[in-house]
């Protein structure tokens, strides 16, 4: 089994253009890559899929009239590993070459619930939902939908407030423009006493969503290393 990479040892690959998102209880590379029309990004999602089976890999593709979408991640491993890397440098050869641009300000986004009844309720989202109870202890657990559509759902023991709030997973170079234009539109900074792995943001009603990157990220990521508490 491959071993997976340190958020920073990916960053230190210096990969314009991606970003390493956390999401599903794991790492992946993502880009957007920006085209003329649907043709041009058939063409691209045709050629990475030829890149991908000359590595014995694969890519999840997300096919738009402007766009082609791009994650990558090593599902034995759990992460991002170096296999990942080598096809993300084809990627972006690709890319280039058919005059496309690749757009690294992307995120993925996932609903927590902080609840003191985690056990009764975690059954009935996964039912109405028709996903899956993915993971998840005497004190939290994961909804997450198998064909990754739909946004995680992660529930948290409170100490008796039950309130939603999204995590918005950005790359870290994207955390002081969503910051600040956040603040233009009347939010309030809450908190940034966790960062750099993540910022609290709150809309002019009080309602929370956190910012939350792979840093610090010195060790091979998973889910319970990374998984903001409230």
């Amino acid at each position: 089994m491959s071993t997976p990479l340190t958020g920073q040892r990916i960053a230190d690959a210096g990969l314009d253009g991606w970003a390493f998102l956390l999401h599903y209880g794991s790492g992946g590379l993502e880009t957007r890559i920006r085209t003329e029309n649907f043709q041009a990004g058939l063409a691209i999602v045709t050629a990475i899929g030829s890149a991908a089976a000359e590595l014995n890999h694969h890519a999840s593709l997300d096919l738009r009239p402007s766009r082609v979408d791009v994650r990558l991640s090593s599902r034995d491993a759990g992460g991002v590993t170096e296999l990942d890397v080598r096809l993300a440098r084809r990627v972006t050869e690709l890319a280039t070459a058919s005059g496309c641009t690749l757009d690294a300000n992307v995120s993925r986004i996932e609903l927590g619930l902080d609840t003191p009844s985690y056990g009764k309720i975690a059954s009935f989202w996964t039912a109405v939902l028709g996903t899956e109870h993915v993971v998840g202890d005497d004190s939290w657990g994961d909804v997450g939908d198998p064909n990754h559509a739909l946004p995680m759902i992660y529930f948290q023991r409170g100490s008796g407030e039950r309130r939603w709030h999204p995590d918005l997973w950005v790359d870290p170079a994207q955390v002081q423009p969503r910051i600040d234009a956040a603040l233009a539109a009347g939010g309030t900074l809450v908190s940034d006493q966790d960062a750099p792995a993540w910022w609290v943001l709150a809309d002019p009603d009080g309602n929370a969503v956190r910012l939350c990157t792979w840093q610090p990220g010195e060790t091979p990521l998973c889910d319970s290393q990374y998984r903001p508490n409230a």
